[in-house]
């Protein structure tokens, strides 16, 4: 190996992924690289060991996200490593919860939306704790998702009060499932316009067809990153980090 691949400058890595020099720097002080050696002048000098951290480090970026893959890093150079391999097993898990969760939505929200409204416990329509009760929220979160444009109860003439109807209680409910499923306001708004226009279920099945696609990029961005990762441990190992 040549003097020159040995020695890296903070230009050479930016160059190789595509960031700035102090990018790199703000890599090394926040652990997602080895401590780098520095000449007698004070500048970093980077090796090839901080080379393969960098290129593992961008790979698992795709994946498990910055803070994430941060967290694995200074683990690693720490010299936690299985403190680094429980995050990566603990981010596979959570994403296998978010393929659980969005299935059981998908089941749940086709079913909601293919029924017709359910009759209320009572003629004349809910007040909105009746229908927080009713959906085990707070008041309050009525409140923001009607400001939100996703609820449009009526008011009561005289005091005002919201009156939600039977259809508004199957928007609630919707607005619910999804936001458990972390669907976005700007994500569910077209879901009930859609509903609400038509009837039809197109919007619902459309979004949960685009969070699954998501999911699935994370999942193959993971594998990817975890095997960057095996490789960077590898030689880490073999090579005593030079």
């Amino acid at each position: 190996m040549t003097k020159d691949e040995r020695r890296l400058r903070p230009v050479d890595l930016a160059r190789l992924a595509g960031v700035s020099t102090q990018q790199i720097r703000n890599y090394e002080d926040a652990g997602v690289l080895p401590p780098a050696a520095r000449t007698p002048s004070g500048y970093r000098v980077f090796g090839n060991v901080h080379r393969r951290a960098l290129r593992a480090y961008r790979t698992m970026l795709r994946g498990y996200g910055p803070v994430t893959a941060t967290a694995i890093m200074r683990a690693v150079h720490d010299g936690n490593v299985p403190g680094a391999l429980a995050l990566v097993d603990a981010a596979h898990a959570a994403l296998h919860e978010e393929r659980a969760s969005l299935r059981a939505a998908s089941e749940a929200l086709e079913l909601l939306a293919l029924e017709p409204p359910a009759p209320l416990p009572r003629s004349g329509g809910l007040r909105i704790g009746e229908v927080a009760a009713l959906l085990g929220v707070r008041t309050s979160a009525l409140r923001v998702w009607e400001s939100a444009g996703l609820l449009t109860p009526s008011r009561e003439r005289g005091t005002g009060y919201r009156v939600y109807a039977p259809a508004d209680v199957r928007d609630a409910r919707l607005v619910h499932t999804l936001r458990r499923s972390h669907y976005l306001f700007d994500q569910i708004r077209p879901v009930l316009d859609d509903l609400r226009r038509e009837g039809s279920t197109q919007a619902l099945r459309t979004a949960i067809t685009t969070r699954g696609e998501t999911l699935t990029t994370r999942s193959r961005g993971m594998i990817e990153g975890a095997g960057a990762l095996h490789d960077y441990l590898d030689g880490l190992t073999g090579s005593g980090g030079a």
